[in-house]
C-alpha cells in the first residue's frame, strides 16, 4: 500500500476507471455478438440497426481513448461487409 497520499487517491481513481473502462468493453463487445447474431441469422434490417448503435459508440470509445482508432475501423469495416454480402 502506498504511503503517500495522492498516490493512495490515484489508486481509488484507477479502480474506478478500471471499474468503468470494463463495463463500457463489455458493451462494446455484447453489441459485436448482437450485429453477428443477426447477421447469422441474415436478418440485414435487425445487423444494419444495430451496426448503427455500434458505430457511434466505436467512435466515442475512439475519442476517449478506450479503444485505437485502427482497431475501431476493423471492427467496423469487417461487419460492415458481412451485412453487406446479405441479401
Amino acid at each position: 500500500m502506498a504511503n503517500i497520499k495522492s498516490s493512495k487517491k490515484h489508486i481509488k481513481t484507477s479502480k474506478k476507471r478500471k471499474i468503468q473502462n470494463t463495463s463500457k468493453r463489455s458493451t462494446i463487445k455484447t453489441f459485436i455478438k448482437k450485429v453477428r447474431n443477426s447477421i447469422n441469422n441474415n436478418n440485414k434490417i435487425e445487423a444494419l440497426h444495430f451496426f448503427k448503435i455500434f458505430q457511434s459508440l466505436i467512435d466515442k470509445h475512439i475519442t476517449k481513448g478506450l479503444m485505437h482508432k485502427n482497431k475501431g475501423s476493423r471492427y467496423k469495416s469487417s461487419l460492415n461487409t458481412q451485412i453487406m454480402q446479405l441479401k
